[in-house]
């Protein structure tokens, strides 16, 4: 999907597009490392309280991919995306409400002074083009290991078939507004917060791709979920913002969409 718009190729402006972006998450993975070493105590963030409610969102999520696996795919319609955009809601605002209950500073923990609109903004679009190469990859392996056999996710299908213009307003508010922001406080902010807290960054940014991933219940799409989850993780933890990664996300789905949107010109 939208990796395609990063096809590598075979010739040297792929290689060097793509030793860039390793070199960029590399020298990323390495100042968040030292960073940690450096550091005389672990961060105390998140407490037991936070951490049940994660268990109990990792095991929902869980259950929710094994049904997917096990079952018979569900056509995505308005009424599903719409149902689960306010369950989504409901459990973002569950958390919110826990953390101001507990005294815990959601704008100083995610980051949303840390940095200007216009740091956020530029370094999104810098780490996402760097990320560009390594979700491409990604998704070529994937590809290959199933035989080039490849579907696509059903808001995509939903998108590409709806001739309605509200539908697709919709689709849009929902994919580049409200998926992004939600996901990343769910993904990035909360439950990659009690994974790092309890297990390190590395481990808890490995499991938390794979979680990510695995939720969207679409082979074709682990690779490169899996790969653009961590990108979103080390974006998050080495800017200390989590407007940083919901940016980069949003953009992603925007450009995904985009692409869609005008199959006369770009190849699907």
């Amino acid at each position: 999907m939208f990796a395609d718009g990063f096809s590598m190729g075979f010739g040297l402006f792929g290689i060097i597009y793509f030793v860039v972006g390793i070199v960029v998450y590399a020298a990323l993975v390495r100042q968040i490392s030292g960073r940690e070493s450096g550091r005389m105590a672990p961060i105390t963030t998140f407490g037991l309280v936070e951490a049940t409610i994660a268990v109990a969102l990792i095991i929902l999520f869980v259950l929710n991919v094994f049904a997917g696996l096990q079952g018979q795919p569900v056509e995505l319609n308005t009424r599903i995306l719409l149902q689960n955009l306010l369950f989504t809601v409901a459990v973002v605002l569950f958390i919110v409400l826990v953390l101001f209950i507990r005294g815990v500073d959601i704008t100083s923990l995610g980051g949303f002074g840390r940095i200007s609109f216009l740091r956020v903004l530029s370094t999104a679009i810098v780490l996402l083009l760097a990320a560009g190469p390594l979700i491409s990859l990604a998704e070529s392996v994937t590809e290959a290991l199933l035989g080039g056999r490849s579907t696509r996710q059903s808001i995509v299908e939903l998108f590409s078939s709806s001739s309605n213009i509200d539908q697709r307003i919709l689709i849009i508010f929902f994919a580049v507004a409200i998926a992004p922001a939600a996901e990343e406080f769910l993904f990035r902010f909360f439950i990659y917060g009690v994974l790092r807290r309890y297990f390190g960054w590395v481990a808890g940014a490995v499991l938390n791709a794979l979680l990510f991933a695995a939720v969207h219940t679409h082979l074709p799409s682990f690779g490169p979920l899996f790969v653009l989850g961590l990108c979103l993780t080390i974006a998050y933890e080495s800017s200390g913002s989590i407007l940083v990664s919901m940016t980069m996300h949003a953009l992603f789905n925007a450009a995904s969409l985009t692409l869609l949107a005008f199959p006369e010109i770009i190849p699907q």
